[in-house]
């Protein structure tokens, strides 16, 4: 059996498996997302209300950890509190123990996101290459009906087409939801900036008043 002949064998089988594979991928892109969406409402935090905490007790004098503490669920807050854990080591340590701890939050709020990313600009396309099978099957067909026409290949036709939408289905959500959460991984970051930016600022201010 040649190469070619092996392909039209495979060709044969026509789009169904394809179709059964995007729904495969579509219910995994609809669990990551459910999973994702958990994650962050879990992890939910009013920016604004924490700052002022942490400024109010920084300015108290006491620890802005315990100001915290019922938000550590927050990525923003456990940055600024492997930051506080450095606290005695200066402000340099603080700002490098914040930075490594930033990496390891933004991975954690990047789990599955690959999968969305990927899935997106991949799903069209597996839904066209189902397409091109139900399209060599359709003709398959016709070469061995010639005398049936065009009602020989119109189910396999479509059924052909229905892959390709199949796939823009499968593709559309995966990038608008996938796009949704890097907006937010970004927000969240730089809600941590604004955290560790109020707290490395009290930490300078009163080093420099220590030294005076």
């Amino acid at each position: 059996m040649s190469i070619g002949d092996a392909f039209l064998k495979f060709a044969l089988l026509g789009a169904g498996w394809v179709m059964w594979l995007l729904a495969v991928l579509s219910l995994l892109s609809i669990a990551v997302m459910i999973e994702r969406v958990v994650f962050f409402v879990r992890a939910r935090l009013d920016v604004a209300d924490a700052a002022l905490k942490l400024r109010k007790a920084l300015d108290a004098g006491g620890g802005g950890a315990k100001a915290l503490d019922g938000l550590v669920r927050a990525p923003e807050v456990r940055i600024l509190m492997a930051g506080m854990e450095r606290e005695q080591d200066g402000v340099r340590a603080v700002e490098e123990a914040m930075n490594a701890r930033r990496a390891v939050e933004k991975i954690q709020m990047e789990r599955y996101l690959a999968f969305l990313g990927t899935l997106g600009p991949t799903a069209p396309f597996i839904g066209l290459f189902g397409t091109v099978l139900g399209i060599i099957g359709a003709f398959h067909n016709l070469s061995y009906n010639p005398q049936g026409g065009i009602g020989v290949v119109m189910a396999d036709l479509s059924e052909a087409l229905v892959a390709t939408a199949a796939g823009l289905l499968v593709a559309i959500p995966a990038v608008v939801i996938y796009n949704v959460f890097l907006r937010m991984v970004q927000r969240r970051l730089s809600a941590a900036t604004v955290l560790g930016g109020l707290y490395l600022s009290w930490l300078q201010g009163r080093s420099g008043g220590e030294k005076r």
